[in-house]
Parts: C-alpha cells; sequence; structure tokens
C-alpha cells in the first residue's frame, strides 16, 4: 500500500526543507555557498511555510557548530587528536544533511546531534 500524498502546502515545506538541508553541499562547489544559501533559504521562506523556521534553525545551529568544531580541531591537530576529530566532522559533515533532508522531505523536523542551540 503507497503513502498518501502531500498537498498544497505541505508537500512545498517538504520539498523546501529538502532543499534547505541539501544546500549545505554548495559549498563544496561554491565557497561560502554552502554557508549562505541555507541561510536565505531560511529567511526567504520561513513565514511563508511555518515549519522551515524549525528546519532553518537546526540547519544554522548546525553550521556554526560544525565551523567551532572546525577550529578547535584545527588547533588540537598540534596535539595529534585534531586529525581523528576533523575526519569525524568531515563524514558528520556529509551524513547529517543527508539526515535532515530525508527527514524534511517525509514531514519530520530533525535536530542535528552536537548542534549548539544558539536559535531556539
Amino acid at each position: 500500500m503507497q503513502a498518501p500524498q502531500p498537498f498544497g502546502d505541505e508537500k512545498k515545506t517538504r520539498e523546501t526543507a529538502l532543499f534547505l538541508h541539501l544546500s549545505q553541499f554548495l559549498g563544496y562547489v561554491i565557497p561560502v555557498a554552502g554557508l549562505v544559501v541555507p541561510v536565505i533559504i531560511w529567511q526567504v521562506k520561513k513565514n511563508e511555510l511555518p515549519l522551515i523556521d524549525e528546519h532553518g534553525k537546526n540547519v544554522a545551529n548546525w553550521i556554526i557548530s560544525s565551523l567551532i568544531y572546525w577550529v578547535i580541531s584545527f588547533v588540537l591537530m598540534f596535539v595529534l587528536i585534531g586529525i581523528p576529530m576533523m575526519i569525524v566532522l568531515g563524514i558528520l559533515a556529509i551524513v547529517f544533511p543527508i539526515i535532515g533532508a530525508i527527514k524534511g522531505n517525509n514531514g519530520e523536523v530533525w535536530k542535528y546531534p552536537g548542534a549548539i542551540p544558539f536559535f531556539r
């Protein structure tokens, strides 16, 4: 049996959440785009689609948190622990947006584990 298809705003919210999470990957193609584009999508769509505000906060919290974790890892490279930390962060930078996009497309809001809650 097939699941019911979302209608109207719900479908648009799911698609926008999917793109919001996946837009973080633009940073691999265009420097800084993975930081800027998700925030732009969030700010433009949060009033039109209220659930996007929650997704946007989660993505922004993850972006800021991961930047902080990268800086800490870089500093700790000099005592060797930073190297495995950077490897783990690199993996999480790929896996977390994919999980967030899948959950968002299913209509769920997913908080990125380890993200510091700057925006509530």
